[in-house]
């Protein structure tokens, strides 16, 4: 079904869960990297990489896009072009920028975080995000300049957005006249889910970053999209951060491949992360919420006392299966290209086994 998309995936010979960023380029992307037509991007010279900026902004129906190197950089670049130096930056205390992306707005850019509680939906409570964003007329209060919501939600197991609720807060912000910038590091795997096309999504939020090195498996970049005006203020950022690429058509050419061909096969993720979250919960000593396995994330606990998460993980690696740890009894489990339905159902051979 899609050309040039079967390989498996093994991490030293195991079947490896612990995240989507463990891909391997499709044959298509090794063959459109050694093929790709390159220049220097500083330069704005890299063909490559501009057909791919060009493509993603009409894809996510924006003005604008950039090519970063990775998706933190992506989202530090943002927020350093959206924000000053003592700005307030409000966003959800499980997001991946406060919890993954070493502090850089704060320690690079002097931004002060105002985290909120984040609901298990991903999604923040609008009456207190209406409080927030009214802060800082006072004098002693740091201005609020910028609300990040993340779509799908890492930490909340990889639920979606609705897209209610995305249109809400621009609401709110437009009110208080402040940017919304959205995290979709796994913004196609909202969209698959969500049966929309990804500009559905995008309508409603001032920036974006958006990831090609996860489910849609190109081996490295980011891109982040908005007005032509900001996306030139976060080149300046990008070349600030030392993200300032040469010949990175190589990359590019790669992720002209992802976002044409393996945007719709995330679907197949999906239903193998359904397939082993249903597995799962058969199993004593594992609990699981069913309703929160969205898209490709499988986040269970760990329910039997006198195994540990890290034994837990060490049994599966023995036996050929890696997943991962989120601190306490949770434990991950990522679906992505190269696993198969044949390799989830080992996989739950192998935890019935091990539990």
């Amino acid at each position: 079904m899609y050309e040039g998309l079967h390989i498996v995936h093994r991490h030293h010979g195991a079947i490896d869960l612990r995240s989507d960023t463990v891909t391997l380029p499709s044959p298509a992307m090794r063959e459109a990297m050694a093929r790709a037509e390159v220049g220097d991007d500083v330069y704005g010279e890299d063909p490559t990489i501009n057909r791919l900026e060009e493509m993603a902004a009409a894809l996510l129906d924006k003005e604008a896009a950039v090519l970063v190197p990775s998706g933190t950089m992506g989202n530090l670049s943002t927020l350093l072009a959206h924000c000053g130096r003592g700005d307030r930056v409000i966003m959800g205390d499980q997001c991946h920028i406060y919890w993954y992306e070493a502090g850089g707005a704060s320690a690079l850019g002097g931004m002060a975080y105002h985290p909120l509680a984040t609901a298990t939906d991903g999604t923040l409570d609008l009456d207190q995000l209406r409080d927030v964003v009214c802060l800082g007329d006072d004098q002693h209060e740091a201005p609020a300049s910028l609300i990040c919501l993340e779509n799908t939600h890492n930490r909340c197991g990889g639920v979606v957005l609705p897209l209610s609720y995305l249109a809400e807060v621009h609401a709110l912000a437009q009110d208080a006249m402040l940017p919304v910038h959205l995290d979709g590091a796994r913004i196609f795997n909202a969209a698959i889910a969500l049966g929309v096309h990804v500009r559905e999504i995008t309508r409603h939020v001032d920036s974006v970053q958006i990831c090609l090195s996860k489910g849609l498996a190109a081996p490295v970049g980011s891109l982040v999209l908005g007005t032509e005006r900001f996306i030139a203020r976060v080149r300046r950022m990008r070349k600030m951060l030392g993200g300032g690429m040469r010949q990175a058509g190589v990359i590019a050419a790669a992720g002209i491949v992802a976002l044409d061909q393996m945007v719709d096969r995330l679907a197949e993720d999906h239903a193998n992360a359904r397939m082993l979250a249903l597995g799962l919960a058969k199993v004593p000593g594992l609990r699981i919420d069913l309703e929160r396995v969205q898209t490709n994330l499988v986040r269970f606990e760990l329910d039997v006392t006198d195994l540990r998460v890290e034994e837990f993980l060490g049994r599966l690696r023995q036996r050929g299966v890696l997943m991962g740890g989120m601190g306490g009894r949770t434990v991950r489990a990522v679906t992505h290209y190269g696993v198969s339905a044949e390799d989830v159902a080992h996989v739950l051979d192998v935890v019935r086994e091990v539990v």
